[in-house]
This record gives structure tokens, C-alpha cells and sequence, in this order.
């Protein structure tokens, strides 16, 4: 791995940016910031940030402006630098090179997590992995061996069926999340539960940010 010694003229298109606590997933409740890059060719029909897609309405910020955002988000918590984990989320992240932002974000002592549909090409240097593959676009091999985390969103009957092939394909120890499609909480959360009574090998997932009101 190099060193990042200097800024570099790549520019990321970024949509929002927030330091919050992490809703879902194997960091559920954790402290993380936030950063949602525009530019998605998946296109799930039940999107909840269909406007991270065009990638061309929103600012492109150079990777020592991203970096320090981080920065000073912590900072105004006090928060040590070491704890914060930065969730790298999009839209879908991997279009676009992140090799050099995550080496800037752990030259200042963050924990780097992507999550990440999986259907383009790995790059970046990464403490956490998770993947959240879409039927609209398939995920890829090197993502789906390197995934730490793999979190599929139920949306109907047929994709515990789904998921559980996505499951013998990640690496022994990947921690395996069912999350219930959040229009479809009343009617499917309930499958989930008793799935999970009968798969234990699965955990579900719940979307705790939107109980406790926060991005």
C-alpha cells in the first residue's frame, strides 16, 4: 500500500455528507460519518436516495476537502479519530476509484466501511466490507469474496431464496443480515422473523436511525 503524500486532482461527486450513528447492520449504533457519493447504475425500484444517482448534480469536492470534513466533523463531537468509523455509501460507491480516499481517511486514524451493491469494480483500502447485492445488477466475484458483511433487503417471499445464494458464495465468518424493505415493514418483517427462527445462521438487520430520528 502507498502512501498518500499529497493531494491529487481527483475530484469525487458527493451528494451529502453527515456524522450520525450507523442504523443498520453489523455496526448498528455505532458513531460513523456519513459520505454518500452521487452516481449509481443499479437503479433499485424502491430507492429511498434515487437522487444519488446523476452523478452530475451534485458538487465534485477534491479528496483533502473529503478528507477534512471527516476531520472536522469529529472534531466538533471531540470525538478520537480512532473511533469513528467512515461509511463510504452512495448511489453506488464503486464507480468511482477509491483507492486514494480511504488512504488519506486512514493516514488520519479512521476506519474505513463501504457499503456497496457489489456490481462494480473493488477498489479502495478497506477495514469493513459490506455488501448489499441488487437483482437489478448482479455483484461481482472479487467483491462478493472480500464481503465481511452481507445485508439483503427483503422485499417479497422469494428473496430469502436469493439471498441464501449469495450466502454460500461470501467467505466463511461473513456476518449474514436480513433487512426488511422499509415500505414493505408490516407485511414482510414478520417473514423475517420466523426465517431467522428456522436459519439462525442469519441476524436481521433494522433501520434504528429511522426509529431514533436521525440521518
Amino acid at each position: 500500500m502507498s502512501s498518500l503524500t499529497n493531494d491529487t486532482l481527483q475530484l469525487l461527486p458527493v451528494m451529502e455528507h453527515f456524522y450520525t450513528i450507523q442504523g443498520e447492520g453489523y455496526h448498528q449504533g455505532r458513531a460513523a460519518y456519513f459520505i454518500r457519493l452521487g452516481g449509481c447504475d443499479v437503479g433499485c425500484v424502491w430507492c429511498d436516495v434515487k437522487d444519488s444517482w446523476d452523478a452530475s448534480k451534485h458538487p465534485q469536492y477534491l479528496l483533502s476537502e473529503i478528507t477534512n470534513m471527516v476531520i472536522r466533523g469529529a472534531a466538533e463531537k471531540n470525538a478520537n479519530n480512532a473511533d469513528v468509523l467512515v461509511v463510504i455509501t452512495g448511489g453506488e460507491p464503486l464507480m468511482h476509484n477509491l483507492d486514494q480516499l480511504t488512504l488519506s481517511l486512514r493516514e488520519k486514524g479512521f476506519q474505513t466501511n463501504i457499503e456497496t451493491s457489489g456490481s462494480s469494480s473493488l477498489s479502495g483500502y478497506w477495514d469493513w466490507i459490506c455488501l448489499s447485492p441488487k437483482k437489478f445488477k448482479a455483484a461481482l466475484p472479487e467483491v462478493i469474496e472480500k464481503a465481511d458483511e452481507l445485508k439483503v433487503v427483503v422485499f417479497n417471499k422469494s428473496d430469502f431464496e436469493w439471498a441464501e445464494k449469495y450466502a454460500a458464495q461470501v467467505k466463511p465468518g461473513c456476518r449474514l443480515y436480513l433487512q426488511v424493505e422499509w415500505d414493505k415493514r408490516e407485511t414482510v418483517m414478520p417473514l423475517i422473523i420466523d426465517y431467522v427462527k428456522q436459519h439462525p445462521q442469519w441476524r436481521i438487520s433494522v433501520q434504528i436511525h429511522k426509529y431514533i430520528n436521525v440521518p
